[in-house]
């Protein structure tokens, strides 16, 4: 947000009270939405019931909605702010950095009750607090405007049912949606329905206002796969049909942290033939069997590698988290596997795996796992989670080298043959 440059010597010049106006004047500046909003974070004009900002990471989604909300406070007395928890409700909407408390002058700034889950302006006006979590506490909650942060996160479908239910105050009901799309029920048709305004934003239309780390680690971790359309493109993916992952599946692995204890670590590898440029990528996936025996899968280092490099890559993270077992197939390059990886660590004695079954048919006791919620994902994988929800298996399509990488790292874990899914993990 920028500031009016004032010289220094000019103000020595002003008196008291041309200080505090000019003072007055820079900070009502700073605080005026109008001219530091982009055009696509302003109110749409029309007739519209729901405005739909659909948009990448660092887009400026709450902060669009947070300034929304500052406008609305002005001319209508009760708005109902609803996020998928509490915890995102108060640590997002209300006291992020984009929440309404860091974005408002302090002559226009709310009083925040926690304890009675309200927000008050000095006119008057009132924003009630909600959790999509709770969807009865939506019930009856009449408003004239409304802010549903992360729609596309929100647990219950009826918690938006209620919230649209309550718009119900004043001759023009509306409702602002802030989220990073996902192909939900939800989204998809409030997006169609002719009473939506949908304004469409990606990561990199707000690159002057973010972080250089934001690009070295989010743009380069998203960039260039499907789930990057997702997450910084704002693109409503579809399920492929075929998959044996869905998006949702996949989402609903994903856990934030790594946990303290682990029965046994493992890494697989589904090396490649060659290593030219258009040469299959070489498989390396990590991970772990929780005390809760759930496996865990820690991270991915896959890649087009000649066979040296590979080897070193694996023995390095084989190294690094202090794992049990390497994973190897030797359906290419049989014995030479175990030489390869002999070569950087002659103490090393992988687990060779044959595979004979078809890889659909490997994978597909593994996907079942999933759907127990017996695997998870230690924060994003998205290039293994790209291939894994865009591989169409029953079509036929090759399988990505990750994704063999994980079957294997996953039998090893749970103690399953790769080809036949039971018990009994088989090895050569």
């Amino acid at each position: 947000m920028g500031s009016l440059l004032i010289n220094s010597q000019s103000l020595q010049i002003l008196s008291q009270k041309e200080r505090s106006e000019l003072n007055n004047l820079i900070y009502e500046y700073d605080y005026r939405w109008s001219l530091h909003a982009r055009d696509k974070q302003r109110i749409p004009k029309g007739d519209w019931v729901y405005w739909l900002v659909k948009a990448g990471r660092g887009f400026g989604k709450t902060r669009t909605g947070a300034e929304t909300v500052r406008i609305w406070k002005d001319h209508f007395p009760i708005i109902n702010l609803v996020a998928s928890t509490a915890a995102d409700v108060r640590d997002f909407m209300v006291e992020g950095e984009s929440g309404i408390l860091n974005i408002s002058p302090k002559w226009d700034r709310p009083n925040y009750e926690p304890s009675k889950k309200k927000l008050t302006w000095p006119n008057g006006s009132i924003g009630k607090l909600y959790t999509a979590d709770e969807p009865d506490t939506l019930r009856g909650a009449q408003c004239y405007k409304a802010w549903a942060d992360e729609l596309a996160k929100w647990r219950y479908d009826d918690a938006w049912i209620q919230l649209k239910m309550g718009l119900r105050l004043g001759d023009n009901p509306q409702c602002i949606i802030t989220t990073t799309p996902r192909p939900t029920k939800i989204i998809k048709e409030l997006a169609k329905d002719k009473h939506t305004h949908v304004t469409h934003g990606t990561s990199y239309e707000n690159r002057e206002n973010l972080a250089a780390a934001f690009y070295d680690e989010i743009i380069k971790m998203y960039e260039g796969t499907r789930i990057g359309r997702q997450e910084l493109n704002a693109e409503i993916l579809e399920d492929v049909e075929g998959a044996l992952w869905t998006n949702k599946l996949i989402e609903l692995s994903h856990i934030p942290g790594i946990p303290k204890e682990f029965k046994r670590i493992g890494i697989a590898v589904d090396p490649a033939v060659t290593s030219n440029p258009d040469s299959d990528e070489t498989g390396i996936i990590i991970g772990g069997l929780g005390i809760d025996n759930k496996a865990y899968i820690l991270d991915d280092f896959t890649g087009i590698y000649t066979p040296r490099q590979w080897a070193e890559r694996t023995i390095y993270n084989y190294q690094k988290y202090n794992a049990d077992k390497v994973i190897a197939e030797v359906n290419q390059g049989g014995d030479l596997v175990r030489t390869n990886l002999q070569i950087i660590d002659k103490n090393i004695e992988p687990l060779m795996i044959r595979a004979y079954r078809g890889k659909a048919l490997r994978a597909e006791p593994i996907v079942g796992l999933y759907e127990q919620g017996r695997v998870k994902h230690v924060g994003s994988l998205p290039k293994l989670e790209d291939e894994m929800t865009g591989w169409d298996a029953k079509g036929g399509s090759k399988s990505p080298n990750r994704i063999d990488a994980l079957v294997y790292l996953v039998c090893y874990l749970m103690d399953l043959d790769p080809n036949t899914g039971k018990n009994n993990y088989s090895f050569i």
